[in-house]
């Protein structure tokens, strides 16, 4: 791999000058022609003062240009800010103001609301509107594509971009990303998932899209709100995968799931995908059987571990995970080659640096920690925030704490119990989400439910939200057999508080995390003064 990713575009443009790259709202662009766009936006971009090391915020939906940009501005050796435009308006100011970019470039509706919300007031100070400009000013790219200036991409050690997580367990933090991390990334997925160029791929996440198009793949992005992927419509999906042969789809666990009931109801079929990649939060049974009953028998549903901060970290296929035991977590398998994945002791102070001393013992549940090529080396800008989730290893390396409970088997897997963070700790000892809500995901009326604790650590209350299957009602002989259920087992008999909601609050990013932070607090105005303060 190249030291600097937008290369790959260079030499994609060589091998398979005509081939299509993107294809994206009535429009096809072959690698020959994105990769000219490349080089004449990095060169407009250069004279238009964007040096190494200048941080610009994109705000561009997935298309053509986006993706033209996003490794222009690589190739420029700028430092690409991302952040998810779904996150909330509060969440968006922060992150901006914290990134403090030099540049602004997007789309109409971004200008306007960096204007009248007044983003990154104190930072700005070069404009770019892709599409028409109003009356914010500044550039647009049909006049970066008339400046000619001399680009210097960046090299392997030096920052790419600033990613900032979905903020589903508080406010998000931006992750570094260096460009050795993009290429250890882009190499370690082609070798995994044996990514051979030529072929098409529907991805419905922005930065998956990224990584299928430097790796070949002509990306075919639907038309979706892609920041609520749950919404997305999934005949129009499926549509697209049988119309060009895709052999590869990227969807979160909630657009998965959509496409899986849709495939389970009008026995639609996806016969040229080779393989399915959902991540971004755990993906249940039920919906990776839907989803292969959609596609020819032996294709793989693969489930990725990783957070931005370290991505991927493990993997497992759909059927190795129908093949082993359940109630101890989610499998999300062997750590992937190159990565060094340990169980800690949990604790939430901040860890300076390693020892054997913290580590746990095979079976016994903790907090994941990782280390390998594609762990960021600090949130930017996050000095405390840093302290918390990296430890300095022996031998100089960062390992990332990844805020996740779980523990590993014999063979070396991975099993995920859930947010350190979301653990409910009770008198009589800690409860972890994942294993206890597989308890009660197991009736056939429970689409799924939501463990929380309310009151203070030590001595919180647990409490079961459920969400029914569509169509099922809250009864008081449900509510007896799920109580039932929780009884009969060692580590959820001391789950006796049952409410239900009718639809979880989730992120933004993949529309799956369930945000326990406010159905916890929900728990405690309903618990009252039964909760210990």
């Amino acid at each position: 791999m190249p030291e600097n990713i937008s290369a790959l575009m260079t030499q994609l443009a060589a091998v398979q000058p005509d081939r299509p790259a993107v294809i994206a709202g009535g429009r096809t662009v072959t690698f020959k022609e994105l990769e000219a766009e490349i080089a004449l936006l990095a060169s407009g971009l250069a004279a238009a003062g964007i040096k190494p090391g200048t941080r610009v915020a994109l705000m561009v939906p997935p298309s053509v240009e986006f993706a033209a940009l996003t490794f222009a501005l690589f190739r420029a050796g700028a430092v690409v800010v991302l952040i998810d435009p779904g996150i909330g308006i509060p969440a968006m100011k922060t992150c901006l103001s914290e990134a403090r970019p030099e540049v602004f470039i997007g789309v109409p509706k971004a200008q306007a609301a960096r204007v009248l919300l007044r983003w990154a007031k104190d930072s700005v100070h070069t404009v770019i509107t892709a599409g028409p400009r109003l009356f914010w000013g500044g550039l647009t790219l049909e006049g970066v594509r008339r400046l000619s200036g001399r680009a210097e991409p960046a090299q392997a050690g030096e920052t790419a971009a600033i990613l900032f997580t979905s903020g589903s367990t508080g406010v998000p933090k931006g992750a570094v990303y260096t460009h050795a991390m993009f290429a250890a990334q882009a190499r370690m997925l082609k070798e995994y998932f044996r990514i051979e160029p030529g072929f098409f791929s529907v991805p419905t996440f922005p930065l998956f899209a990224l990584f299928d198009l430097a790796l070949g793949l002509t990306i075919v992005l639907p038309e979706m709100d892609f920041t609520r992927p749950a919404s997305a419509d999934p005949a129009m999906l499926s549509g697209l995968i049988n119309k060009y042969g895709a052999v590869q789809l990227f969807g979160s666990p909630a657009l998965l799931d959509t496409l899986g009931r849709y495939g389970e109801r009008s026995g639609t079929r996806l016969d040229s995908l080779k393989r399915v990649i959902s991540c971004g939060a755990p993906v249940s049974d039920a919906v990776i059987a839907r989803v292969k009953g959609m596609i020819p028998a032996g294709t793989q549903v693969y489930t990725p571990y990783g957070a931005t901060e370290a991505l991927p970290v493990a993997c497992i296929s759909g059927d190795e995970r129908a093949a082993l035991p359940r109630g101890r977590g989610v499998c999300v398998g062997r750590p992937w080659p190159g990565v060094e994945a340990s169980v800690i002791k949990i604790s939430d102070e901040p860890i300076a640096s390693w020892s054997d001393s913290i580590l746990l013992p095979d079976g016994e549940i903790g907090e994941l920690a990782v280390k390998g090529p594609t762990v960021s080396p600090e949130y930017f800008g996050r000095e405390a925030g840093t302290a918390l989730a990296k430890i300095r290893g022996t031998d100089g390396e960062l390992y990332h704490r990844m805020g996740d409970c779980g523990w590993k088997d014999a063979e070396g897997r991975l099993w995920f119990c859930g947010r350190k963070s979301h653990r409910v700790e009770t008198p009589e000892g800690t409860l972890f989400t994942i294993p206890c809500e597989a308890v009660f995901n197991s009736h056939p009326k429970v689409r799924r439910t939501a463990l929380v604790g309310a009151g203070a650590a030590g001595r919180q209350v647990p409490a079961l939200f459920v969400e029914l299957e569509k169509g099922e009602r809250e009864t008081a002989e449900l509510t007896l057999e799920l109580l039932a259920l929780g009884a009969a087992q060692a580590h959820t008999k001391a789950i006796k508080t049952i409410f239900y909601h009718p639809a979880f609050p989730v992120d933004i990013r993949h529309n799956a995390k369930i945000s326990r932070e406010k159905l916890a607090e929900l728990a405690a105005e309903k618990l009252g003064a039964g909760v210990p303060a």
